[in-house]
Formats: structure tokens, sequence, C-alpha cells
């Protein structure tokens, strides 16, 4: 059984929204951990348009995805969030007043007085490739995220895919494998070329394979995968020995399990007031595209706001009876000490 991890506020999601929820809470001495099904922070900005131009940030008339990322991260740090990636929350229950417990798929298990749920569109979801009997191999042979490098060690691993996650994990996971093939159905990519000149490295010098290609079967029993049909792009067929295979096409939006937590939904929305942006179950918040109210503008300055107003109510139920003032980062010496500029 995993420890318990307690803490003040649990936020469900690290996008903009959440990372802005951190600042936020953070102003007001409130501790958190970040979960996110992700393997990194940003959510859809960092992987589904992480060089994608944004306009409409205030006061950046052109941020990237990936850099908004990095500032918002910056802005976060001198309250030391905690980050808890590849985990995706799949059970939540009240068990009193400002009492929350909460699990992942990963095993962890968090108590927390206030949740914030900042999940954008949802949770990202892996997209499987149509391979026959697939469903058989996952979870003990096929992965679509990797939670612990540690367990692929010394294993014979394919990674199906061209993007950015296909070639970071074959570059990181290669020194660990017993033997590492890269399968794509192309000779071109769509990662950052400094992944790709590494991955052909490591081809040239002999330390993996790259096949050009598409798995259209798979053999093993038990559950264990042996081996994966590969037809080539000339049209021809080889196998491929594997006891491991992570497929990397993509991601797609689903609510999950947040459904299932009594909340009030309205077209797999969760509703929300407007002046604390907090759900139909005291002490559960959400903030960013995945709540909705009369006027909700998908916007991330909106969700930056709703994150601001979220606090305070937040502070009231993890401090009940103590004063909160409020205090303005430019005048407050108290402030700017918290956040290292006094």
């Amino acid at each position: 059984m995993s420890e318990v991890i307690t803490t003040d506020v649990v936020i469900i999601g690290g996008g903009p929204c959440g990372l802005f929820a951190i600042f936020e809470l953070g102003l007001l001495d409130i501790k958190c951990h970040v979960i996110d099904i992700l393997d990194r922070p940003g959510g859809q900005c960092a992987e589904l348009y992480p060089e994608k131009p944004i306009y409409d940030i205030p006061a950046l008339p052109l941020v990237t995805g990936a850099d908004l990322t990095t500032r918002l991260l910056e802005q976060a740090k001198p309250f030391k969030p905690e980050f808890h990636f590849n985990q995706m929350v799949t059970s939540l229950e009240k068990r009193g007043d400002n009492d929350f417990h909460l699990t992942t798929d990963g095993g962890l298990k968090f108590n927390c007085k206030v949740v914030v749920i900042a999940a954008g569109g949802g949770s990202f979801m892996p997209k499987k490739p149509p391979i026959p009997g697939i469903e058989l191999y996952e979870g003990s042979s096929v992965f679509y995220s990797v939670k612990k490098m540690e367990a692929l060690r010394d294993k014979d691993v394919l990674i199906i895919g061209g993007g950015d996650s296909a070639l970071d994990w074959t570059n990181n996971l290669q020194p660990l494998a017993r033997s590492m093939t890269l399968l794509h159905r192309r000779d071109e990519f769509r990662a950052a070329p400094d992944s790709v000149n590494k991955m052909r490295e490591l081809v040239a010098t002999g330390k993996m394979q790259l096949k050009i290609g598409q798995v259209i079967g798979l053999k093993g029993e038990g559950g264990v995968l042996s081996a994966a049909t590969v037809k080539g792009a000339d049209g021809t067929f080889s196998e491929v020995a594997c006891n491991a295979m992570l497929p990397f096409f993509g991601l797609t939006m689903k609510l999950g399990p947040v459904a299932d937590w009594g909340l009030g939904l309205t077209e797999n929305l969760i509703a929300v007031d407007t002046e604390k942006f907090e759900s139909n179950v005291p002490g559960i918040f959400a903030v960013g595209d995945i709540n909705t109210y009369p006027g909700k503008l998908k916007l991330i300055l909106s969700g930056f706001h709703e994150a601001a107003l979220m606090a305070q109510q937040a502070f009231r139920y993890i401090n009940p009876g103590e004063r909160l003032t409020f205090q303005y980062t430019t005048s407050s010496s108290n402030l700017q000490k918290k956040l290292g500029v006094a």
C-alpha cells in the first residue's frame, strides 16, 4: 500500500490555469500537489501546440504554448509545488467537511482539504492503433505512457510513432532497453530536430533499429508479447521481436472519471458559480475550459481570473475562522518576501 500524501490542495490538471492556480494559492500560503495524465506540464499548450503563437495573453503580444508554460512554472516556483505526471485521478471521495481522498491509476493516494479541477476539456486519452487483439496485451506488454522507466529495463522495446513523445522516449529508454526499435510509417518525423538527430545517431552506431512500416499483428501468450508483425513500406512482411510495445499515436480528449464524481455537469462541463468558481460539491472547484457558467469564454485569461477568485474561497476552507486580508504584490512586503523579490 502506498503512503498517503497529505496536502492543502490537489490540482487536477497541469495546464496554464492549473499552473496559475499554484501561484494564486501560494500567495495565500496554501500548498499544492498537481496531478496530470501527461508526462510534462503545460496541458494542451505543451502537448497540442507548443510552437503555435498565442496572441491574447495580457502584456504578451505573442507567446508560444511552450514559452507560456515555462513562464508560468517560473512564476509558481517560489511556492515549491509538487507534480505527479503520467497519473490519472480515478477516484475522488468526500469523507467530511474539507476532507477529500483521491487515488490515481498509478497507485498514488492523497488527502486534501480542497480539490481544484483544471483539466481543460477533460483527460488526454491515448489514441489506440487499429491492431487486432491489442487489448489482450494492454497493461502487461503494451503501454500508452511510461510511468516508470525502470519497468522497461532489459526489455526488447518497440516504439511506434513519429512525434515528440515517440522520439523522446526512444532516446531516453534506449540505454535501459536490451534492444530498441522505432517504427514509423515513413522516414520523416514531426519531432524536434535535435531528437531526430540523436535517434539517427543511435541507429548509425548500431545501438537501435529504425523500421519503416506499420504493425498489422501481434504474437504472444498470456498477455505477454513476443513479436509484432510489420508490413513495410515496400509491401514486404517481417517480425520485430519485442516484449514491450509503446504506441504513440497522439491523444484525444475525454471527460474520463470526472463524470462519476457527482458533480453538476452541463454538456460534459462542470457547472460553477461566478463568485468562487465552485461546483455543486463544497470544496471542489473548477477553473478553465472544464467549467461552464453564463457568459463563459474559453480563454486562458478567463481561467486566470477564475483561479484568483477560487483561491480566496479555498483559503476560507483551509483556514476556517482566520481573517483573510487582501494584498497587492506591488505594495505588500509580505507577498514580495514570499516571491523572493523583497
